[in-house]
C-alpha cells in the first residue's frame, strides 16, 4: 500500500500545469463594414471556429474560456460542436470593452489554473506550437507573449506633420496569445478595470503593476482580422500553408 501511495504522489507531482485559454471574441468589428468577422468564412471555415481549432491543437492548453457578444453565444457553442472541440470549453458573454471582456472569461477559468492565456478571437492563424512556446514562457516567467519585429519605419505624429521618428530595432509588434500567471492577469485586468482604462493588449495591463513581460519569437503570419483586406492575406497564407498557392 505505502509503495503504490507513494507512485501515485510522484505521478501527481509531474501532472502539467493547468493553462486555461481566454479567447476575446466579443468586439464591433467596426473596421469590417458591420459584418462580425469572427463569424465570416476564411476559406470555408469560420474565422473563430480555426481560432479554436489551434487552441485544441496546443498541447498545452488544458481547457477554453470563450467571451463572445450575447447574441453569439450559441452559434459559439455550435462552432464548437461542429468542428470537433473536445477541451472542456465555456462560452460567456463578453463585457463593454475587450480589458472587461477577457476578465469575465479569466474569472470563469479553472481556480487551478496556473497560466492564463489571453488570445484574440481574430486571429485564427497562430499555429499551436506558437501558442505552447508562449505558455512555457509563461510558466518561468509569469508573463509571456510573442511578438515579431517592425518592418516599416514608425513616426509620431501630431496635427498631421511628423514629430519624431523611431528606433526601428527597439520596436516590436505584440501578437497573442499572451499568457501570464492567472491571480496576476486577474489582479491586474481588476485594477485597470476599476480605473476605467482601456488599454489595446492585457500586457499593458500587467506593466502597469511594475511586472515584466517577456517575448518570444512570433510570426508574422499570425495576423489580426481586422479590415476586409486582412482576410484576403490571410486566405492566401492559408493556401499556402496547404500547398494550394
Amino acid at each position: 500500500m505505502g509503495k503504490l501511495l507513494d507512485k501515485l504522489l510522484r505521478r501527481e507531482k509531474h501532472l502539467p500545469e493547468v493553462c486555461s485559454a481566454v479567447v476575446a471574441a466579443a468586439g464591433g468589428s467596426e473596421r469590417m463594414g458591420g459584418e462580425n468577422k469572427i463569424l465570416l468564412p476564411l476559406e470555408g471555415i469560420p474565422v473563430l471556429a480555426r481560432t479554436l481549432t489551434a487552441l485544441q491543437s496546443a498541447s498545452r492548453v488544458t481547457e477554453i474560456v470563450v467571451a463572445v457578444r450575447e447574441a453569439d453565444l450559441l452559434i459559439a457553442a455550435e462552432l464548437c460542436r461542429v468542428y470537433g472541440i473536445t477541451k472542456p470549453v465555456k462560452i460567456v458573454r463578453g463585457g463593454a470593452t475587450r480589458t472587461e471582456s477577457v476578465l469575465t472569461a479569466a474569472l470563469e477559468c479553472r481556480e487551478d489554473a496556473r497560466i492564463i492565456a489571453v488570445h484574440d478571437g481574430a486571429r485564427p492563424l497562430a499555429e499551436p506550437e506558437l501558442i505552447d512556446r508562449v505558455i512555457e514562457l509563461a510558466l518561468k516567467t509569469n508573463a509571456a507573449a510573442p511578438a515579431v519585429m517592425v518592418k516599416d519605419t514608425i513616426k509620431t505624429v501630431r496635427d498631421g506633420a511628423v514629430e519624431s521618428t523611431l528606433e526601428r530595432d527597439a520596436l516590436r509588434a505584440v501578437q497573442t496569445p499572451q499568457a501570464f500567471d492567472a491571480q496576476l492577469l486577474r489582479a491586474a485586468l481588476q485594477s485597470t478595470v476599476e480605473l476605467g482604462l482601456s488599454p489595446t493588449d492585457d500586457c499593458a495591463a500587467v506593466e502597469r503593476l511594475g511586472k515584466e513581460v517577456l517575448l518570444t519569437d512570433g510570426s508574422y503570419e499570425n495576423i489580426k482580422i481586422t479590415t476586409p483586406e486582412d482576410m484576403a492575406i490571410a486566405a492566401a497564407l492559408l493556401q499556402r500553408r496547404e500547398g494550394r498557392l
